[in-house]
């Protein structure tokens, strides 16, 4: 059977170069460059041709870079700047870039179809009227491009042929034409052979016109240049990518400069700016003293059509058909107008589809998908064509040729800036991953490169610049708020990281501020998705402001990691939740070790943590003795770190899993965890359980029973909390301890010290009650029974020797010990359900003892916390100063 032929593939010649030059060489050559040398003189002309040569040049050696540095698919400039830049940067640019194709192609088409038009009136045949003309004949241009387009690359190409080889006649035969001696009929359109005095009168510029400035001229002239990415937008049907898009674009851009210079001076050297076309005005037979006009020393007088400005030619009059007059057969020059402008058209339709079709099939913006398909062996985007289609017909309509080059100019501009940027960050980040085998550019020339067309985006037509920027800034703010799921291993990761790193090494060499103070938690979650409350808790305060770690302690025997997808779970649930922290699992053989390694090890720098935040536990009853010791000794090893403690109590649990087991910490295997990353909430998928923390607390209080001075850790969080949009509106109250005799004072006091911190409260209230005995200790005395020694195991041994016999177990000699300390917590609840039945949060600093069993301990802070709705946190500084009242 015979072989299924592959898709068409082309080299550098006709891939790369000949297409790039076919573009340059569009309708501005033939149709605009004699009236732009006119304007601008020869000196301003090359100038401005020069200039575009720089920004396009600088361009070509950016995404020479660029596409060298890897395997360029399909999509062209935005392949290179989303690959470089991010989905934010490339996302806008490819729909610019795309639809700046397909104004491209109407321009060129109009060009084609205002020298269609010309030609019939030479003819005098007029369909409609000069501008419905050009529609017509636009409209049906485009139609048959869109079939050549259709019918695939291979034709496409063939065409493209022609129409090289067509304009390789018409530049020859112009340039033979301006070494042919000159006809009295030419001559009396301006038109003589090389002559030194033209030359020089058409050096300088003569401005005329609304168009007569500098900047309109460039802005007319550029669209000219921006042919140089048509190689690389067909990036996917080039042979060799990364040697063809180099050696063609640079090689084009050569090329088509000598013949953009070539042309202007020889024009500028053969014809003068304003010519009758009489031949009477020849002063062989109109001898006139009053001639004074550069025709004179011609042997012509043009001085009545130069006052009066009413001639018809010359270099500023009739110039889209100067070239051709001076051509030595006029329509050979037509020809090349044609074979320009149709190539370029051509080359911008095709191009746009591609481009189009590759960001459709990165699924950046929505209901965009429908254009990605392909079709046959070249995978062509014929839904983008009929797309591409559509919107160069619009164009076309208007029938204005430089309305739309002021339009495609900046659209164009402000890609060729994002590809020179792309160029610059991915450099001057120094990512390994930037290795491309392109050694021929530099950071900072595509750093000006980028500034340079964003300046003339704004000097050519500022509104339009204005129109662009708003336009990438709304696709550039739907990226950035839509975060499609694409990782690219863009230079944008790579700065980011750089960043991160300096800014990490540079903060450690700055000392601590109290004023600088933020709590960084280490937050002890187990698996985060098992304990969104303890999560959303300490997300509220340290989001934006501080450093939070979701520590993971796995205890499993034999030890094992964290499988990484479940890892990779983890992190996907914190991000869905938009809680900023980081996730740290780790194994260890108990919670104590765990914790005490995490404490030493988690972090960078400065960026460590200073606080740990501990939920619970709500089955230390039932626990064992080792666990329940490991807990407590954990709280112990935290003050003897010299960290900030907090405990979070909420009254049905913390802990939602059903998996679990009775312990706190535990491995989950990694399907649950995965499955639970989408947790169902009433019995609706996709649906995040919602805590308590994720609700606005409306005008409720924030109550903080400020027992002991801890260093202001306990004031500074419900300050924390209250700039926080859901806690806004509530009032924070403060209990203090003190006796009715100085209870004034002891208030008057304390609000001047939170007036001096700068701290919003609503209220100082003093507990004058707090050192009474409690109303019943029945229930402290139920907790305990169960922990506490026989009489038989307690003989005269001593406290260490009980411990280490049993521990977690409380001797006689230890509770009534600590029998006033225990009573104090008993009252001290009855006051908190007493004032703060109805709060949002509750604030207290339990006073740690070292030498207090763990189970009386846990007893101590059981009771503290009983019997409260709402959530209740257990918080202590480490005896250092969070706030200050000074400036320095």
């Amino acid at each position: 059977p015979k072989e299924e032929k592959g898709p068409v593939r082309f080299g550098w010649v006709t891939g790369v170069m000949m297409r790039c030059m076919l573009n340059i060489w569009g309708v501005i050559l033939f149709l605009r460059l004699s009236w732009i040398t006119s304007q601008a003189g020869i000196l301003l002309t090359w100038l401005i041709i020069l200039l575009s040569v720089v920004v396009t040049s600088v361009t070509a050696l950016s995404v020479s870079a660029i596409a060298t540095n890897g395997r360029v698919s399909s999509g062209g400039a935005y392949f290179m700047i989303s690959r470089t830049l991010g989905p934010e940067m490339g996302g806008p640019i490819g729909v610019v870039f795309s639809f700046a194709n397909a104004l491209a192609c109407a321009l060129n088409t109009v060009g084609f179809a205002e020298t269609i038009r010309d030609l019939l009136q030479e003819f005098d045949i007029v369909m409609v009227d000069q501008t419905n003309d050009v529609r017509i004949v636009g409209v049906i241009t485009v139609t048959v491009l869109l079939l050549i387009s259709v019918a695939g690359m291979e034709w496409e190409s063939k065409t493209q042929i022609v129409f090289f080889l067509v304009l390789m006649v018409a530049f020859t035969n112009y340039f033979v034409g301006t070494l042919i001696p000159a006809s009295p009929e030419k001559k009396a359109k301006g038109i003589f052979n090389y002559r030194s005095e033209i030359f020089i009168s058409n050096l300088l510029p003569d401005w005329r016109g609304p168009d007569g400035s500098f900047f309109k001229i460039f802005a007319i002239f550029f669209p000219s240049a921006i042919g140089i990415l048509s190689g690389a937008n067909i990036s996917g049907d080039l042979k060799d990518p990364a040697t063809a898009i180099p050696k063609g674009t640079l090689m084009a851009i050569f090329w088509t400069t000598v013949s953009y210079l070539a042309v202007s001076v020889t024009i500028g050297s053969c014809v003068v700016r304003d010519a009758s076309g009489r031949l009477n005005d020849s002063l062989t037979g109109n001898v006139s003293d009053s001639c004074d006009t550069l025709g004179c020393s011609l042997g012509w007088n043009f001085t009545e059509c130069i006052q009066s400005q009413s001639c018809e030619f010359g270099l500023a009059n009739k110039y889209y058909k100067v070239l051709g007059q001076v051509s030595g057969f006029y329509y050979l020059t037509t020809a090349g107008v044609i074979a320009a402008s149709l190539s370029s058209a051509l080359s911008f339709l095709v191009s746009a589809p591609k481009v189009f079709q590759c960001l459709c099939r990165d699924n950046i913006y929505p209901y965009i998908g429908f254009f990605a398909k392909g079709y046959g062996k070249n995978d062509e985007p014929l839904r983008a064509y009929l797309l591409c289609y559509f919107i160069a017909l619009a164009f076309i309509l208007i029938a204005e040729l430089n309305i739309i080059a002021a339009l495609i100019s900046n659209f164009f501009l402000c890609s060729y800036a994002l590809i020179n940027f792309s160029c610059f960050h991915a450099s001057i980040t120094n990512s390994p991953g930037w290795r491309p085998s392109f050694h021929y550019y530099s950071k900072w020339t595509a750093l000006f490169g980028a500034v340079i067309s964003v300046v003339l985006m704004l000097l050519l037509t500022w509104w339009a610049a204005l129109s662009t920027f708003c336009i990438i800034f709304f696709l550039l703010g739907y990226v950035a708020y839509s975060k499609p799921k694409v990782n690219w291993g863009t230079s944008v990761q790579a700065g980011t990281y750089n960043m991160a790193l300096s800014y990490s090494v540079s903060l450690s060499g700055v000392e601590d501020h109290v004023k600088n103070f933020r709590p960084q938690c280490l937050v002890l979650t187990g698996p985060p998705n098992q304990r969104p409350a303890l999560v959303d808790f300490v997300g509220s305060f340290t989001k934006h402001i501080s450093l939070m770690i979701c520590g993971d302690i796995l205890m499993v025997c034999p030890k094992q990691t964290r499988p990484q997808n479940a890892t990779d779970c983890l992190v996907k649930w914190l991000n869905k939740r938009k809680v900023r922290s980081f996730y740290a699992p780790f194994t260890a053989d108990n919670l104590r070790s765990g914790a005490r390694h995490l404490l030493q090890a988690s972090g960078l720098g400065k960026l460590k943590p200073n606080t740990l935040v501990l939920g619970f536990k709500t089955n230390w009853r039932e626990s064992s003795s080792e666990s329940l010791e490991d807990y407590i000794s954990t709280i112990y090893d935290t003050f003897d770190s010299n960290y900030c403690l907090c405990i979070l109590r909420m009254m049905d649990g913390l802990d939602i899993s059903d998996q679990f087991d009775c312990e706190v910490f535990t491995l989950l295997p990694p399907p649950p965890l995965c499955d639970a990353v989408d947790a169902v909430s009433d019995g609706k998928p996709n649906e995040q359980i919602k805590t308590v923390f994720q609700n606005d607390q409306g005008k409720k209080t924030i109550d903080v029973y400020w027992i002991a001075d801890d260093g202001g850790l306990t004031l500074l969080v419900p300050y924390l909390l209250t700039r926080r949009k859901r806690w806004r509106q509530c009032k924070v109250r403060v209990f203090i301890s003190g006796d009715e005799h100085s209870m004034e004072e002891g208030r008057k006091e304390m609000i001047s010290l939170l007036k001096r911190f700068r701290l919003d409260f609503h209220d100082v209230i003093v507990m004058t009650d707090s050192e009474k005995a409690p109303l019943t200790k029945n229930r402290f005395e139920d907790t305990v029974t169960p922990f506490r020694l026989k009489d038989e195991q307690q003989d005269d041994t001593l406290p260490q020797e009980l411990r280490q016999r049993s521990p977690g177990k409380i001797s006689d000699k230890e509770l009534e010990a600590f029998r006033l300390k225990s009573e104090r917590k008993v009252r001290l609840n009855e006051i908190i359900r007493r004032n703060s039945q109805n709060t949002a949060l509750i604030l207290v600093l339990p006073v740690p003892q070292s030498d207090c069993p763990s189970a009386l301990y846990m007893a101590w802070l059981d009771t503290l916390t009983c019997g409260l709705h709402c959530p209740t946190v257990l918080i202590r500084g480490n005896q250092q100063n969070v706030l200050t009242f000074y400036c320095q």
